[in-house]
């Protein structure tokens, strides 16, 4: 027989146990519990939580299995000895408040102080301080039909309290109460276990509820489950989304029909000098001078960005897209070449 450790006020060792019927309830659950920890054994309804609480407290013997208090094996004692330990070292908070009906409500609260040997005033002044903190000390003299059943859940947890135990084991205590008494429920049972030393092993299957503990054992038909809590993935530095895809199909467009436009004002330029027609002086400085953006063969330079290759602009000797249909050779330069010969020719045939 193994001793358990000595910072452990209660200690369990593969307890297994099973119902009348035949269906598992335990199978060899181990832990241990120190000195003034708050712990929950959470889990699903149906996973063994209450049996668990069962064994430990010694209200049901475990079929196979050691249960240590204070060093002492509870799983070999008999059952007076083990109803001595409930009374008065144990407390106990059921899921249902059960109440004796005969007894008003101090008396309901001060009836384990009684039972040990305190005497009533002692024990009627416990009570009343516990069931102000839970506020119900206005029902001290109510009969327990004239309560509520989230008032009578509060003198069940008065009654589990006013004893100071060592241990408490609490079953669902708030199963009864409404969503919005259940915080102060358990902020005054955490915060008195906490402040006189008492231990708490409570069971429940609410993650809030269970977050108020000091650590949690989780119990998955009848096992005991080990939860991996996986460390949370590293920063990575806010995505801005893809990088915008440049096209340059406008630009192309744009800079094709801009040749077009200049080789058909050269051709026109050409036309009417070789005719001899007059030519404005903005036209003939424009044939000199190349346009701003433009090259000096009359091409229209395309401005590239730092990350763009330059591309040459469609002009006069120089190869068609894939998809572009073939041009015509004769440019600016061949229409002006020709319309410079008939120029001279008309100016010769003047002059004789």
């Amino acid at each position: 027989m193994e001793a358990p450790p000595d910072n452990d006020v209660l200690w369990a060792r593969s307890l297994h146990f099973t119902h009348r019927d035949g269906s598992p309830a335990l199978g060899g659950v181990s832990l241990g519990v120190r000195e003034g920890e708050i712990l929950a054994v959470s889990g699903p309804r149906g996973s063994g939580k209450t049996t668990l609480l069962h064994c430990l407290s010694g209200l049901v013997p475990a079929q196979r299995g050691e249960v240590w208090f204070n060093s002492v094996p509870v799983h070999t004692m008999g059952p007076m000895a083990r109803e001595r330990l409930r009374r008065d070292r144990f407390g106990w908070i059921d899921p249902a408040p059960v109440l004796v009906p005969e007894l008003n409500v101090w008396e309901n609260a001060a009836l384990p102080l009684m039972l040990r040997g305190t005497s009533r005033r002692r024990a009627k002044a416990a009570a009343l301080e516990w069931l102000e903190r839970l506020d119900v000390g206005d029902k001290s003299r109510s009969r327990p039909h004239e309560l509520t059943q989230a008032e009578r859940q509060r003198v069940c947890i008065t009654r589990a309290l006013a004893p100071a135990p060592s241990i408490l084991f609490a079953d669902e205590p708030t199963a009864p109460l409404h969503r919005s008494d259940r915080a102060h429920v358990l902020r005054t049972l955490t915060t008195a276990a906490r402040s006189h030393g008492i231990t708490v092993v409570l069971a429940t299957h609410d993650p809030e509820t269970a977050a108020l503990a000091d650590r949690r054992v989780t119990l998955l038909d009848g096992r005991q489950v080990t939860t991996l809590h996986l460390p949370p993935p590293p920063d990575t530095p806010a995505h801005a989304g893809p990088e915008p895809r440049r096209t340059t199909g406008g630009r192309r467009i744009r800079d094709d029909r801009a040749a077009r436009t200049d080789q058909a004002e050269g051709a026109g330029r050409a036309e009417r000098e070789g005719r001899g027609e007059p030519v404005s002086r903005g036209e003939a400085a424009g044939a000199g001078e190349p346009e701003p953006g433009t090259e000096p063969d009359g091409r229209r330079s395309t401005p590239t960005g730092p990350d763009e290759p330059q591309r040459p602009a469609h002009g006069r000797g120089e190869q068609n897209g894939p998809d572009e249909p073939e041009r015509p050779a004769d440019g600016p330069g061949a229409s002006d070449g020709r319309g410079e010969a008939e120029g001279r020719g008309a100016a010769c045939s003047l002059s004789v």
